[in-house]
């Protein structure tokens, strides 16, 4: 039997029911699959504790989730709480997991399933599927905290491109595309670099290094997108795409991006992802504004939870976190597309509860 212990985030707003609901539908794939255990320990880290402590993620909780065999993230920060440089609380604790455990690749898959709105016309379920690897450790955002304001009169911030970490998100990114079916449009096998390289020597180089992996990688066709363009043509021709690899910042804007295409952020999965270590969250925030209305959707955390699950299945060759991460996305597409049980943002009525008592249903039941 395999255990896995899993440190629990739940964080600020709508965390806790969202994590809630994930966590019923973890449970309900260990019923149905005897030889998957999780233990979960939850830990505070949160806007929340910023405000009560000024600490938002105290060393022992850091400690505790680089000791687990996986994390599973809530939603963080609270808009009226911020640090003394104005920035948000929750990028103290997602940036030092991030950064300090080397969670090197974003994981942000878009797809689209079956009954729920969306806003682009003459598209179909399953007609847009293709997965953001953002690099998330470099970049831009490498800056975050360094930077500089002078005077009060100019401020800078420095991008980071290397070569060893450009390597390894290139590197996922392609691997990725070997295990995947292709692009929706031509079942082609495709990673696109999206960079703006006719600008910035950082992102020319970022190409030129994306160049010298793909050439270990001749199945695999290669593409390429500036960024400008490519958040045209996720709105006119999303099919096309397989696997999308980019840099911090662009992977974070076209993420959401993305996720409007399909639906919602409620739709959004995404996992942070290292050779050691794992952290698994929903893409969107905390959304204080309809925190405890039960109305929030937890269909990205469900969701999100099933990649944690073959994560762990594939770095522990465990082929019963595996088929359970595959039962539950097959559960949630049974509760759209023939249930039709949803919350509001994507077109149903139900609560937060009732999808996720929907999920653990389907799983359940085995139908």
């Amino acid at each position: 039997m395999a255990r896995y212990n899993i440190a629990v985030l739940p964080g600020d707003g709508i965390g806790k029911e969202i994590v809630t609901e994930g966590i019923k539908v973890l449970k309900a794939v260990e019923e149905k699959f005897p030889g998957l255990k999780l233990d979960y320990t939850e830990y505070e880290a949160s806007a929340g504790l910023y405000a009560r402590t000024g600490v938002a993620i105290p060393d022992e909780v850091y400690e505790q989730c680089a000791k687990a065999d996986a994390i599973y993230f809530g939603a963080m920060g609270l808009p009226g709480i911020r640090l003394p440089d104005g920035t948000e609380v929750a990028g103290e604790i997602i940036f030092k997991l991030r950064f300090g455990l080397d969670l090197y690749a974003g994981v942000r898959p878009i797809k689209l399933y079956p009954g729920v709105n969306y806003p682009l016309k003459d598209r179909k379920p399953g007609s847009i599927d293709y997965v953001i690897l953002r690099e998330n450790v470099e970049g831009l955002y490498a800056s975050r905290g360094a930077g500089t304001n002078l005077r009060d009169e100019v401020s800078t911030d420095t991008i980071i491109i290397t070569r060893k970490g450009t390597e390894k998100i290139v590197k996922y990114a392609f691997e990725l595309a070997k295990r995947r079916n292709g692009s929706p449009l031509d079942g082609k096998s495709r990673v696109t670099c999206v960079d703006k390289s006719n600008v910035l020597r950082s992102y020319a180089f970022f190409r030129k290094v994306y160049d010298d992996v793909a050439q270990n990688y001749p199945e695999i066709e290669k593409d390429y997108a500036y960024i400008d363009a490519m958040t045209l043509w996720q709105v006119q021709r999303p099919e096309f795409y397989d696997v999308v690899v980019t840099e911090n910042m662009f992977g974070d804007i076209i993420s959401d991006l993305g996720a409007g295409t399909v639906g919602s952020m409620g739709m959004a999965p995404s996992g942070d992802v290292g050779d050691e270590h794992g952290l698994f969250q929903p893409s969107h925030g905390s959304a204080p504004t309809i925190a405890g209305k039960g109305i929030a959707n937890p269909l990205a955390a469900i969701l999100s939870g099933s990649m944690m699950l073959d994560w762990l299945g594939r770095r522990h060759n465990d082929d019963a976190a595996i088929k359970a991460a595959d039962c539950i996305e097959q559960a949630v597409t049974k509760v759209l597309e023939i249930d039709k049980i949803m919350t509001s943002d994507i077109g149903g009525e139900a609560t937060t509860a009732q999808v996720g008592d929907a999920v653990a249903e389907r799983i359940a039941s085995g139908k």
